[in-house]
């Protein structure tokens, strides 16, 4: 036999066993498609990063965690949170009291997840809680969730501030961040992984790029938290400005933690990724002033129809029908009362040609001495399952948005971290509104529960979750969006075909 059938079928069984994807069809079936649709099944390790909840002695967070019943998934499986050192690869962030059986410091763990279906809840007090990595494998993994809130009594930033922990990623937008009098904003990183992650923080401003090597090569070592203040990236005094974290080697999760002197703060999560097509869902209904920033990446102005899906269909709101993004440079808009007092969301779409976009909204609730303010980043929809954790009875608002079509969702309430037994409702959304349902509530509740939102048909659905805090003298409130969870991962069926040898 010639050495080259020999070195062919040897590649040919390499490639069989190792990739195993894709079936070809011989050349007697040329054009007819025998490959079967790829099955979904659970993801079954997921990674999770929390960052630093705050620096105030006055802080105090709580983490909830939940893991939704997934069909076909493993029945064995754990998570776990363990701290983010500051500087070095161990994860221990030197305050364990613990001894292993090695004589080695083991960490106490913040929150113990509970087994799929039963959220669970940790709470921590003052300003030296580390950033935290979580992983869960099996059952655990798929759309294992876990919400961090903190509330402040007093001081810059003080109120309510709500993230969801999120996974790692090598790239993050943050419209909507700034270095104004009275704003401190901070970009803090977590690294997972066993090795450095060197990254590159540019800030965008409303002339365009600014000057800065600060952030250029920051690295974050192995199992590690950074924080950075962005006035120290740069001298420019920005009302708004767009913070983009690019990782050149390795991964992490990245979030804005945005403060502000009058309008206390909250934390900003990385916007959807760059899109022609955009939308903020829930914004509160009882919102006194929100702000829109925008940004376009790439080297062409985007032009962009604003309009806001509210209980009764798409309106435009009078004096922001368009609004101009020039390349590279960040802009603001001033939309005002914008919901005036009923359910909406921003939708923005291209006047013209398709330019890919940022964008996020700065929400201000109250008034006078008594606001609070919150962000909301345009997101991804809701896909086939989203989950809010750390709902709270009477606290919670719900919004479900269906900007293009009509749309049926499910909504589960889980039970309580402390009891209570799960309840659902089933939603239908007209075309083009968005509406605050009245979610379900566990019955015999104890505690916090999670929210599960799952698409049963129609189109896209996008969703938030808006949490009140305890304060009744202050508007303290922290809104989170729900894109897809990605419990469930595309698996291509894979066949052995030599037949690729065939000419």
């Amino acid at each position: 036999m010639k050495r080259t059938t020999l070195s062919l079928i040897a590649c040919a069984t390499a490639l069989a066993a190792v990739t195993g994807f894709a079936a070809v069809s011989a050349p007697g079936d040329a054009g007819k498609d025998t490959a079967a649709p790829a099955a979904r099944l659970p993801v079954e390790r997921t990674s999770l990063l929390c960052p630093a909840p705050s620096t105030s002695d006055l802080a105090e967070t709580t983490y909830t965690s939940f893991t939704p019943v997934t069909k076909g998934a493993d029945e064995k499986g754990d998570a776990a949170l363990v701290a983010a050192g500051p500087d070095d690869a161990t994860g221990d962030d030197g305050k364990g009291d613990d001894k292993d059986g090695k004589g080695e410091k083991k960490e106490k763990p913040v929150v113990q997840p509970k087994a799929p279906g039963t959220p669970a809840a940790g709470r921590t007090t003052g300003g030296d809680t580390p950033a935290l990595i979580g992983t869960a494998e099996g059952g655990q993994a798929p759309g294992w969730t876990v919400q961090q809130t903190t509330e402040v009594a007093a001081g810059t930033g003080r109120g309510l501030l709500g993230v969801g922990c999120t996974a790692p990623d090598t790239e993050f937008w943050f419209p909507g961040a700034s270095t104004a009098a009275g704003r401190t904003d901070y970009v803090h990183l977590t690294n997972p992984d066993d090795s450095a992650a060197v990254v590159d923080i540019e800030l965008y401003g409303k002339d365009g790029v600014l000057k800065s090597t600060v952030g250029e090569g920051v690295t974050v070592p192995p199992h590690a938290s950074d924080s950075l203040l962005l006035s120290t990236l740069s001298d420019a005094k920005e009302t708004d400005l767009t913070v983009h974290v690019g990782v050149r080697s390795g991964r992490l999760g990245a979030a804005v933690q945005a403060l502000d002197d009058k309008t206390g703060g909250d934390w900003l999560t990385a916007a959807a990724d760059p899109a022609s097509d955009l939308v903020v869902p829930g914004i509160p209904k009882d919102a006194t002033a929100v702000r829109l920033v925008l940004f376009t990446p790439g080297g062409s102005d985007a032009d962009l129809k604003v309009r806001l899906a509210s209980p009764s269909g798409l309106i435009t709101p009078a004096g922001h029908e368009t609004v101009h993004v020039k390349a590279g440079m960040t802009t603001g808009v001033d939309l005002g009362e914008v919901t005036r007092g009923e359910a909406g969301s921003l939708v923005l779409t291209p006047t013209d040609r398709s330019v890919p976009v940022v964008a996020a909204v700065r929400v201000v609730r109250g008034k006078g001495d008594e606001q609070e303010s919150a962000f909301i980043p345009a997101s991804a929809p809701v896909g086939a399952r989203a989950t809010a954790a750390d709902n709270r009875a009477k606290s919670t608002t719900l919004a479900l948005s269906a900007p293009q079509a009509a749309a049926k969702v499910e909504v589960t309430a889980s039970a309580g971290t402390e009891g209570g037994t799960t309840a659902t409702k089933t939603y239908t959304l007209k075309a083009g509104t968005t509406q605050n349902v009245d979610a379900p509530v566990p019955a015999g509740l104890k505690g916090s529960y999670a929210l599960t939102v799952e698409t049963v048909s129609g189109g896209p659905v996008y969703a938030s979750r808006t949490l009140t805090g305890s304060d009744d003298d202050v508007a303290s409130f922290t809104v989170q969006t729900l894109p897809d969870d990605r419990g469930t991962v595309a698996v291509p069926n894979a066949d052995e075909d030599l037949s690729v040898l065939q000419k």
